[in-house]
């Protein structure tokens, strides 16, 4: 039990804060705004460089991990766009649907996964992430650039795109040191520090970016995209796993990170790049609610 209340508490009880703290001391939305473009320039980069370094990627099983990631998050892309054709949805809403079936908030998956599997679950979290954003980075991309009959967009644009991204930089900088043999001295324990800093902030930051009254938009929608990200996909990426025979721990991590609720950001980019905004702030809202009670049996199954 108290292994349990140490991976959970900690994570929902500071979203939990964030909410309270959004809306009765900190409501200026620069302040978190500014907090949001911190993590995510700097402090979520920090964590992943410090993470993957620290990880021996040639005794990994890199490949059976990246497939079974890869293969479900492709799957996920197409089920979220059929069932947004099914439900008469416009294609800036299918571009949110989209988010939220395949989109994962790192930030509670590293929180979750810190708790229950201590310093190796982070580290292979760090590669975990590596695997997940570029291939979902690439995915958006080119389904954002496909709205308004434009057609399949230039290579080199979804190209600069993605490398742009600050998480992407983070993971290559990270398996850059690992292939050098780690950090040297001084850095890692700064980065390390950085990186602790961005898990808590986040969080806060996650709580105070949540929307309850959204939830009542669309509702039938909201749940079945929920159903797909909390529980169907998870349930392939274990399939895929111990199809590859993945061993237990890289297995687990790969299935806690994709049973993660969508990522908070999907509220930014939706209104960067024409998608529906209001949308994925209720899917956002719906599925870290719904999020404490599949976490926790997604944990309880993948663990002996």
């Amino acid at each position: 039990m108290s292994m349990w209340l140490d991976a959970f508490v900690p994570a929902f009880g500071l979203i939990a804060l964030g909410m309270v703290l959004r809306r009765r001391m900190l409501r200026d939305d620069a302040v978190w705004a500014g907090m949001e473009r911190l993590i995510f320039h700097l402090l979520m980069p920090a964590l992943l460089v410090s993470s993957i370094a620290s990880v021996d990627l040639h005794s990994l099983p890199l490949g059976g991990m990246a497939a079974s990631i890869w293969i479900t998050l492709l799957l996920g892309t197409a089920l979220s766009l059929l069932l947004a054709r099914l439900m008469g949805q416009t294609h800036p809403a299918a571009t949110s649907v989209m988010q939220g079936g395949i989109r994962f908030n790192n930030l509670v998956a590293f929180a979750v996964t810190g708790g229950v599997l201590g310093a190796p679950g982070v580290a292979l979290g760090g590669v975990t992430t590596g695997l997940i954003v570029p291939c979902v980075q690439l995915l958006l991309t080119v389904v954002f650039a496909m709205g308004g009959g434009r057609g399949w967009p230039r290579p080199t644009s979804v190209l600069r795109q993605v490398a742009r991204n600050p998480l992407i930089q983070g993971c290559l900088i990270g398996f850059a040191f690992s292939l050098m043999g780690g950090l040297p001295p001084g850095l890692g324990p700064l980065l390390r520090a950085l990186g602790g800093a961005s898990v808590a902030l986040g969080l806060l930051a996650v709580g105070a970016a949540l929307t309850p009254g959204a939830m009542r938009d669309r509702p039938l929608l909201q749940n079945l995209v929920a159903a797909q990200k909390l529980l169907l996909m998870p349930l392939l990426t274990l399939c895929l796993a111990r199809l590859l025979g993945l061993d237990a721990l890289p297995a687990a991590v790969a299935v806690l990170f994709m049973a993660m609720p969508t990522a908070t950001t999907g509220y930014v980019i939706a209104r960067a790049m024409g998608g529906d905004a209001p949308l994925i702030a209720a899917m956002t809202t719906g599925q870290h609610v719904l999020a404490v009670l599949s976490l926790p049996f997604w944990v309880w199954l993948l663990l002996p």
